[in-house]
């Protein structure tokens, strides 16, 4: 089993990521180290974020996309970090959010420090990213960072409203699938951020900023739609959803079927899950007509990314790409 992890070639992308990531980790630790933070608790809750903290997605693929944009590795850095601090203050707003005091069994900013210092925290995090961004682009052509900057504004709007109007949404059992699917949709904005403006920083190429766009959101969509899948196989993450947050959307797909709907939703009244509970679900769900489109769906969206990668000439980023959107299918 251990030698089949191994071998799962998401791992080996994950790693691709990680080490894409790494200077950039260290730039933002060094970065808020260095500010004068004078409360010492607040010192102390960024220090907790900072044991925990290994957001490699965001900045991963926005050093993917930079090179496959042909940007020049030494100009990488200062806006990479910057969509970093971007993406851990939504982190941390979102914790609040939704009450998040765990996390893969660790104490969240908010669990442990409170609302108050969790959202100054948050709040440093994206201050420090939208300054250091449009520090970032402030030498190229007045367009495209005027462009850069507009994206990341439309991009950070949409992502907030998905949040939005997933709030009313917490705790009720009828939610119309297609409805949160566009919700999804729309929470895709920041990985398509991430990817646009990397290919625009790093060259003047419409057609291949373009191609990084669409990619984005794509990849963006179905890492939310496999992240759905994935909290229906743990009972811990699952129970959480029935009680505080809207059900994970293959659940709210299956209800609609007739054939399935009472066997789930007498599964889901019970007071805690189990792992047998889970896996009994996973059987009812893979018995659904709807959640088998869905998938069918998500293959599509997969051969597109693949399609689109296609067309990157630099060869290595090229596979990176594809491998990635293949990934996004694997064990559903």
């Amino acid at each position: 089993m251990q030698e089949q992890e191994r071998q799962k070639p998401s791992l080996a992308l994950i790693k691709e990521l990680q080490e894409r990531s790494k200077q950039c980790h260290e730039f933002v630790r060094s970065s808020f180290r260095s500010e004068r933070i004078e409360h010492p608790q607040l010192r102390k809750a960024l220090e907790h974020y900072f044991s925990y903290w290994n957001d490699f997605t965001h900045p991963g693929l926005f050093s993917i996309a930079f090179e496959a944009s042909g940007g020049k590795p030494d100009k990488a850095l200062r806006p990479q970090a910057a969509i970093a601090m971007i993406a851990a203050g939504f982190d941390i707003h979102d914790d609040i959010i939704d009450k998040s005091l765990k996390k893969h069994d660790h104490y969240t900013v908010f669990g442990k420090y409170g609302q108050d210092l969790s959202l100054l925290l948050g709040n440093a995090f994206m201050i420090s990213g939208l300054t250091l961004l449009e520090l970032s682009v402030s030498d190229l052509p007045v367009r495209r960072s005027q462009m850069t900057i507009e994206i990341m504004k439309r991009r950070l709007f949409e992502a907030g409203n998905a949040h939005a109007l997933e709030l009313p949404l917490k705790g009720i059992t009828s939610v119309s699938p297609d409805k949160y699917l566009q919700i999804l949709e729309m929470k895709a904005a920041s990985i398509e951020a991430d990817m646009h403006i990397a290919a625009l920083i790093a060259s003047d190429r419409p057609e291949v900023s373009e191609v990084l766009r669409e990619y984005g959101r794509i990849l963006g969509t179905l890492a939310a739609l496999r992240e759905e899948f994935v909290d229906v196989s743990d009972p811990a993450e699952l129970s959480r959803r029935v009680n505080s947050e809207a059900l994970p959307i293959p659940i709210m797909y299956a209800v609609k079927g007739s054939k399935t709907k009472r066997a789930i939703e007498k599964k889901l009244r019970k007071t805690k899950l189990t792992q047998k509970d889970v896996n009994g679900l996973l059987d009812l769900l893979s018995q659904s007509e709807l959640v088998v489109k869905l998938k069918n769906k998500m293959e599509k969206m997969s051969s597109r990314a693949q399609f689109l990668a296609g067309s990157i000439s630099n060869r290595k980023c090229r596979l990176l790409l594809k491998r990635l959107a293949t990934s996004m299918m694997e064990d559903l």
